[in-house]
């Protein structure tokens, strides 16, 4: 009897245990994750597509009497918040009466404290500013704006841009009026998040944009053209009537609407450019928190065509104004 109760014992507590270290190995459900298509439903139903973000998204300093922002008197711009994003060594030799200095990491945090006013911000050519207002209008901040051509624009003391214009394109085999290609129908960028809330992962992604490299260099470009994916942010016309760099496709709009992003490699670096530079970084930005690898051509076509595009009135470099600046030394 005692040995049959032994066995009866057996039988029962073996399967029991078999089963629950089955149950103990088992995977847990995998966490929900999302994805490109996650954040552009997000982006598209919160007018966070690129044609939008473009709209007013750069102004001149201008005086007001020219119905500009920069006070004729005192050469402050008192309806905005002036954020120069210059190091802080550059701020201290001169700035605009009145901005602060931020980090351009910080940007966001920043402008938290800074909501009863538009804000706009300032770097050297008005091209590293474009990264800081693509993060603002992605994270709530829709008028802010960029200063057109930076500190180069305010006083010839901080010009940056003159030495960067010209037409190293005239004769170049880097250029040339040839019509576009057809451009390519790629996959969307494939990455994932364990978030599938559309706002969570902007956040993150416009923090990872603001610490990613993100210039190249026109004169590199236009010796080896070959060795870049380049796309063109102009119309055709401008395209053929300007040229272009050898092998670089023709793309505006650029949009989330109708796929047009998918015109750009899934994974594989590209370069945009624009005629200044500054229209580009603003838009790289946007790509790049979306997931592409981008990089703007700084300075643009007018480090290549300058002269053509300044008689045809094209954006082109001029000269700097003569506003006063302050100084923290």
């Amino acid at each position: 009897m005692k040995k049959f109760i032994n066995v009866f014992l057996l039988a029962v507590i073996l399967p029991a245990f078999i089963f629950t270290g089955c149950k103990d190995d088992t995977e847990p459900t995998p966490a929900p994750k999302g994805n490109f298509e996650t954040l552009k439903t997000y982006m598209v139903a919160n007018d966070l597509d690129l044609p939008t973000l473009l709209a007013s998204w750069v102004i001149a300093p201008t005086l007001t009497t020219d119905g500009g922002i920069v006070e004729p008197t005192t050469n402050t711009i008192p309806t905005y918040h002036v954020f120069d994003i210059r190091s802080a060594a550059d701020f201290q030799i001169g700035h605009v009466p009145g901005a602060i200095n931020v980090v351009l990491a910080d940007v966001l945090t920043v402008a938290a404290d800074y909501q009863d006013k538009p804000i706009l911000v300032v770097c050297y050519s008005g091209q590293t500013a474009g990264r800081a207002v693509m993060a603002l209008r992605l994270s709530g901040f829709p008028d802010a704006k960029v200063m057109k051509f930076g500190m180069s624009y305010w006083n010839v003391e901080f010009d940056n841009w003159t030495v960067k214009i010209g037409d190293a394109a005239d004769g170049s085999p880097g250029w040339n009026s040839d019509a576009s290609a057809t451009l390519p129908v790629n996959d969307f960028p494939l990455w994932e998040t364990t978030s599938t809330d559309g706002a969570e992962i902007l956040a993150d992604a416009v923090t990872a944009m603001l610490a990613m490299t993100w210039t190249t260099s026109s004169a590199d470009v236009l010796t080896t053209p070959g060795n870049y994916s380049i796309y063109n942010f102009w119309t055709n016309d401008d395209y053929l009537a300007f040229g272009h760099f050898d092998g670089a496709l023709q793309i505006k709009p650029i949009s989330l609407a109708d796929d047009i992003v998918k015109a750009f490699p899934t994974s594989a670096e590209f370069q945009v450019y624009c005629f200044t530079g500054q229209t580009s970084s603003f838009t790289v930005a946007w790509l790049q928190a979306l997931g592409y690898n981008a990089k703007s051509i700084t300075y643009g076509a007018n480090s290549m065509v300058h002269t053509a595009l300044d008689d045809a009135g094209k954006p082109a470099w001029h000269h700097s104004f003569d506003y006063v600046y302050e100084t923290s030394k």
